[in-house]
Order: structure tokens, then C-alpha cells, then sequence
């Protein structure tokens, strides 16, 4: 991420620094606001931190954070739990909280984006948008048995057959679940918009909603890079309609064979690009010598003939930032726990998934404040150089109880 860096602490310390966040702040203040006045049960904060706990720690389970929680003094005293832990049932009910709840968790995302935003100029300017998959943890199984009827029941009934393509060691082919649909910002590497669907939902169709969900959040989207199963006229001139240029390259479609995509040529060579013109929806091409009469020609904008053209060194580089979105899937499955999945349930699924990125924003924005603080207090003159190292905290023994 192309943010200045920091020294690193742990966890519990940056959980620590997420939950005294403002964002996550007015979100655990709006949750305090739903309680009813029965059973107080455990502080929100504390609830709310091990939502977080479980994706900044990456375990797949509420059974497995509850555990560490227990195990963990210093996580403890971070959530405001010390020597009395939450258990794994009020996990499950805290989620079930949450997914009722589901528009303060999207104001919350909405509020750290803007952070972001605010710290980070680039962020949400270049986007890259692909779609991932997500197996459900149900059986998979197809047909009852090899060559017999296809299965009509599944134990994860949200989830649907879909297609993904190879990746390494893995073969390309069907898989049962869900699809993480996601915008992603090219320079920083950070999510902007996503959205979990049936794995048999059509990638294509979720542009616009992209585009649409990263500008209401205040992104400039001024370019979307994606892969050639995105080359389709319908995203070009959805694109078009909300500002953002198509970055995608050519299926070798009929006319692509035909050459009709090639730039206007005549007797004195190929025509060389003169610029485009937005408002008009077209891009200017000019003879090489200038001896054609007219010498230079608009070509309206389509699949074929974009306004910013395939072969020059900006789009190349615009399309090279489209590997961004690919690492940023693997970041989220492997290092922030948002594979393998341990819920059934495309709202269940949903909300694993915004709680993951929400982790995950919460963490790189206050790693740029924390960088920001650091830089501003060194411009003054009041950063401590060379200070003794802080004295080990010894775990007192009524911890062990």
C-alpha cells in the first residue's frame, strides 16, 4: 500500500487504536442506542472488538476467537472483558445483531472511506474491478451420485453453482457458493466497493452498482480497469454514462478478427491519435503527412475504438494497476481470514464479508493517522528520539483465575 509506513505493534495494540477510532466510536454509540432494558450482557465495545478481533486475528470461527479471547489477558484488557471473557454464544447473537442492524455497519464503512479519502488523495481514483470466489461451507456435491440426478436440495440453500477460472495449481471449472464482486483502488490497494452474490450471478452486471457505490463514497473513479470477461459494449456505455473510462482489453470477437478495431489508414501510413473529446464522445485521428483531404478525422467512441487507445503507454500502465484488485482477494482470504467460509446464509455471508474489509480499512487508516502524527510531531520538534523502552507488563496472577 503506498502509504508511509510506521512501526509495526501487535495486534491487540492496533485493535486498540480501531476501536478508539471516531468511525468505530459512533458505530458502537449507535448500537448502544438499540439496547433494550433487559439483560445488560457484555459492553458493546467489547462485543464490537471481537467482531474485529476475529478478522484481524484471521479465525474462521466465533468458537475459535471466543477461545483466544479466554486464553489472552492483554486482548482482554484491550475489549474491556478482563477475567470475564464473552462466549461464543453471545458472538452468535451479537452477529445476529448486526446483520439486523446492517445500515450502521454501512455507515460506519462509509465514515472510514471518507477517512481515507481525506488521508489518502489518490484513493479511489484508478479502480479495478473483478469478482472472486467464495466456496459455501455446505456440500457441494452435484448430483446425488456419479452420472445420477442433479442433487435438488443443499445444505447452504443461498448458494448457487458458478464457474472460476484457474488460479495456480487449481483447475478452472464449477464450484458451489458464493462471489465477492469488488472495486478496488489501484494506487493504495485498498477496497472501495464490493458486494457478495450467488456464485452464478454475472460479473458484468455488477459494474454500474460498483461504480455507482465507490462514487456515493466519494471516489473520483475516472478509470476501471478489468479483464476481457468485462468486454462487453453494455459496460463501455455504462462507464461512459458515469465518467469513468473502460480500461479492458479485446475478446477476439468477429469484427476484432476483421481488424475493424485497428486505427484509420490510408496510402501514407496509419493514422496517429490526436486526442478525444469527452463532451463529443469521439477521438481524433490525423494523417501521418497531412496530405489527405481532410487530414483528420473523428472517430465516435465504442468496444472497438475507446477514447483512450489500447496501444498507448497510459493505457498499458492503467491496465497493469488491474492486478491490484487480484492481490488485495488474496490479502482478504488468506491474511484476514475471509476464507474459508463458516457461515451459511448470504446474509451471514455478507456480513463476514463487510466485517473483514471493514477490519481491514479500520487498521490502514489508523496506520496513516499514526504515520501522519509521527511526521507532523518530527516537523515540530517533539517526536521522542532514542527514548527508553517501556517496562515489560508482567501478567498479574489474578489473571490466572
Amino acid at each position: 500500500m503506498d502509504v508511509p509506513k510506521v512501526a509495526g505493534g501487535s495486534a491487540s495494540a492496533a485493535l486498540k487504536q480501531v476501536l478508539d477510532s471516531p468511525e468505530v466510536q459512533r458505530l458502537i454509540a449507535d448500537l448502544e442506542a438499540t439496547r433494550w432494558t433487559g439483560r445488560p450482557g457484555y459492553p458493546i465495545r467489547t462485543m464490537v472488538g471481537l467482531c474485529l478481533a476475529k478478522s484481524l486475528y484471521a479465525i474462521p470461527t466465533w468458537t475459535r476467537t471466543a477461545a483466544l479471547v479466554t486464553e489472552h489477558w492483554q486482548l482482554q484488557r484491550v475489549l474491556g472483558c478482563e477475567g470475564n471473557p464473552p462466549s461464543k454464544w453471545s458472538a452468535y447473537r451479537f452477529a445476529a445483531k448486526l446483520r439486523a442492524n446492517a445500515p450502521m455497519v454501512e455507515r460506519c464503512i462509509d465514515a472510514v472511506v471518507k477517512g481515507l479519502r481525506e488521508k489518502l488523495p489518490s484513493y479511489g481514483t484508478d479502480l479495478a474491478i473483478d469478482a472472486s470466489d467464495m466456496p459455501a461451507y455446505a456440500n457441494g456435491q452435484r448430483y446425488v451420485y456419479e452420472g445420477g440426478p442433479e442433487r435438488n436440495w443443499q445444505t447452504d440453500g443461498d448458494a448457487s453453482w458458478g464457474h472460476r477460472s484457474a488460479v495456480a495449481t487449481r483447475r478452472g471449472g464449477g464450484f458451489f457458493g458464493f462471489k465477492l464482486q469488488m472495486a478496488c483502488c489501484t494506487k493504495t490497494g485498498l477496497p472501495v466497493a464490493w458486494s457478495v452474490e450467488t456464485a452464478k450471478a454475472n460479473e458484468s452486471m455488477f459494474v454500474a452498482p460498483l461504480i455507482d457505490e465507490a462514487k456515493r463514497r466519494g471516489a473520483m473513479a475516472v478509470t476501471c480497469a478489468m479483464d476481457k470477461a468485462y468486454d462487453i459494449g453494455r459496460v463501455y456505455g455504462e462507464c461512459a454514462e458515469r465518467d469513468c473510462e473502460a480500461i479492458v482489453p479485446l475478446r477476439a470477437t468477429g469484427a476484432v478478427v476483421k481488424n475493424e478495431h485497428r486505427p484509420p489508414a490510408c496510402e501514407h501510413g496509419v493514422w496517429t491519435f490526436a486526442g478525444s473529446d469527452k463532451k463529443r464522445g469521439a477521438s481524433k485521428w490525423r494523417c501521418p503527412t497531412g496530405e489527405c483531404k481532410p487530414a483528420s478525422t473523428w472517430v465516435k467512441a465504442d468496444r472497438l475504438h475507446p477514447l483512450m487507445p489500447r496501444e498507448s503507454k497510459r493505457w498499458k500502465a492503467l491496465y497493469r494497476g488491474r492486478g491490484a484488485v487480484e492481490r488485495e482477494f488474496g490479502r482478504l482470504k488468506n491474511e484476514w481470514g475471509l476464507k474459508p467460509l463458516r457461515v451459511r446464509g448470504l446474509d451471514r455471508v455478507r456480513l463476514h464479508a463487510d466485517l473483514t474489509i471493514l477490519t481491514k480499512l479500520a487498521c490502514a487508516l489508523a496506520r496513516t493517522r499514526a504515520a501522519a502524527t509521527t511526521q507532523r510531531q518530527r516537523r515540530n520538534g517533539t517526536a521522542r528520539v532514542g527514548s527508553r523502552p517501556a517496562p515489560m507488563r508482567v501478567r498479574p496472577e489474578v489473571r490466572r483465575e
